[in-house]
């Protein structure tokens, strides 16, 4: 063997060196190291040089920073010699694609649940989609709720939608969100005194004629209750994935099991549970107090398998701007609650993204039948 044989049989034992160390690395947001999530594009190291492409099936947002300096320490502990150039890439999964036949211009629906009303789901509903659009996705926000819409009074938005073409209207652009909602098309005090057949053909009506646009992600504020609204788009619609959203106290969680067992019946995955008004910071003396309760979500989480995915605080702020029309995280992107959204968001989409793996991975089931 030649000197350039030797030379490229020994960078080819590196670069699988130090391909296996970054594998190794463990991603906090979806649990799995890189090896597991696939994440590990390619590897390709020369005498003096080195490259590692990551590919992420989330938005990884200011964790891609920390990533990058992650895979350079796994580098250096192979060859200390190498400094290696990093690209971290986002490319969002397909996910409602394997629940039926998928919505046009929308990669992955997500539906926002509650098993009741009054635990923050439109609040969460919002800051969430903000969160995942601050961290690098575009997303899309769909109020679900026919006969309560707020979205456009928390949006601040009262534009009305364009209309595009005879069958269908443009989305109402709000902080950077592709929006639409049926209090776009009414009057704010309207009472909409519908029926339940009239309220799913409005919803399937806003779904299917708005234009969306390349969306990696469409954020469905679902009204609360098991009722129509709830089945229409669970078993007419391809929902990738489905988010709880509830209270720490016991009435509450009662309501969000049977929000989880209806998803389970029509088999739209759980990809897990928020914990709304957790804790209460007093304002005058920061004194933290659990006034509606402890341990809600993270029971229902292990109850049911999934993950919990953040407790957010009960704090007045979140309130105060969702009056003003401007939403916590795109009102002050970089403080402590914005940043509390952007991580249930990110472990949101991480573990959307571990779903639509272990889906494809299955394969689809088999029925013989005699």
């Amino acid at each position: 063997m030649g000197l350039f044989g030797k030379k490229r049989n020994a960078n080819d034992e590196r670069t699988a060196e130090i391909q296996r160390a970054v594998e190794a690395i463990h991603d906090p947001n979806n649990d799995q190291t890189l090896a597991e999530s696939g994440a590990v594009e390619h590897v390709e190291c020369a005498d003096t040089s080195c490259q590692v492409d990551i590919v992420l099936d989330y938005p990884p947002g200011d964790w891609e920073a920390e990533l990058t300096s992650r895979v350079r320490e796994a580098v250096a502990g192979v060859d200390a010699s190498l400094a290696p150039a990093v690209t971290v890439a986002f490319v969002a999964p397909e996910g409602s694609a394997l629940h039926g036949k998928p919505l046009p211009g929308v990669k992955n629906i997500i539906a926002v649940a509650s098993g009741k009303g009054g635990v923050g789901k439109s609040s969460t509903s919002i800051n969430l989609a903000l969160a995942l659009a601050a961290d690098g996705a575009k997303v899309g926000l769909l109020d679900a709720d026919i006969y309560g819409p707020s979205q456009p009074r928390m949006l601040g938005s009262s534009e009305k939608p364009r209309q595009v073409d005879e069958k269908s209207m443009a989305p109402v652009e709000a902080h950077g969100l592709q929006t639409m909602s049926i209090g776009y098309l009414v009057d704010e005090e309207s009472a909409m005194v519908w029926r339940g057949p009239m309220v799913t053909s409005a919803l399937m009506q806003l779904l299917n004629d708005t234009r969306w646009d390349g969306l990696d992600y469409l954020i469905v504020d679902m009204p609360p209750g098991t009722g129509d609204v709830q089945l229409t788009l669970a078993q007419k619609v391809p929902v990738a994935g489905s988010v709880i959203v509830t209270t720490p106290q016991e009435i509450a969680t009662l309501d969000a099991r049977k929000a989880i067992t209806m998803f389970n019946k029509v088999n739209v995955p759980i990809l897990g549970v928020i914990e709304n008004m957790a804790t209460h910071v007093c304002s005058n003396c920061g004194h933290v107090e659990a006034i509606f309760g402890e341990g809600g979500g993270e029971s229902i989480a292990s109850q049911y398998d999934t993950d919990l995915l953040g407790r957010l605080p009960l704090d007045l702020r979140i309130r105060e701007d969702l009056d003003a029309g401007t939403p916590t995280v795109a009102k002050d992107p970089s403080g402590a609650l914005a940043g509390t959204y952007r991580q249930a968001a990110r472990r949101l989409a991480a573990g959307l993204g571990r779903a639509v793996r272990s889906e494809q991975q299955a394969g689809p089931e088999i029925v013989i039948e005699e």
